[in-house]
């Protein structure tokens, strides 16, 4: 399914108001991981009230034992304090990654902004190398966008 469709279908799950939010990520999450081929595992993390970590939120792919991340520590954690996309086109190269899993290639983490503050992120794990385009972070940004307006 390409991007622009995914818009709407992202867009049509953050409308559904009778469903809790937890259930409308989960949603997305799911979606992202099915319809896009090279996203293996999709989820978000959100800083865990006024501690410089981050906790996991809902998520579709393999169980994770990374459910609570150190601000600073692997590519979550470095969004979490620089507030900018994170693109890893290969994680093995990266000297301060959190493996998840030993199938990982790369990794994209897009931060989550409400009301200009970083609450999140989306993170996608990939066991293609180097998938991720420009176009994957637009989408991925849209995403948050909407996200946020249910937040």
């Amino acid at each position: 399914m390409p991007f622009s469709k995914l818009r709407t279908e992202v867009e049509k799950i953050v409308q559904e108001h009778e469903a809790p939010v937890d259930l409308r990520l989960k949603e997305i999450c799911e979606l992202l991981k099915a319809e896009i081929p090279y996203y293996t595992w999709v989820g978000f993390y959100f800083k865990n009230g006024d501690k410089n970590e981050l906790k996991l939120g809902p998520y579709a792919g393999e169980p994770t034992d990374h459910t609570i991340i150190p601000f600073g520590k692997g590519i979550c954690g470095q969004v979490a304090v620089s507030n900018k996309n994170f693109v890893v086109p290969d994680v093995s190269a990266q000297d301060n990654y959190i493996a998840c899993s030993i199938h990982v290639k790369a990794e994209i983490v897009v931060p989550l902004f409400k009301n200009g503050e970083n609450i999140g992120q989306i993170d996608i794990d990939s066991n293609v190398p180097d998938p991720f385009t420009e176009e994957d972070e637009r989408f991925l940004e849209f995403v948050n966008e909407k996200v946020a307006e249910i937040l």
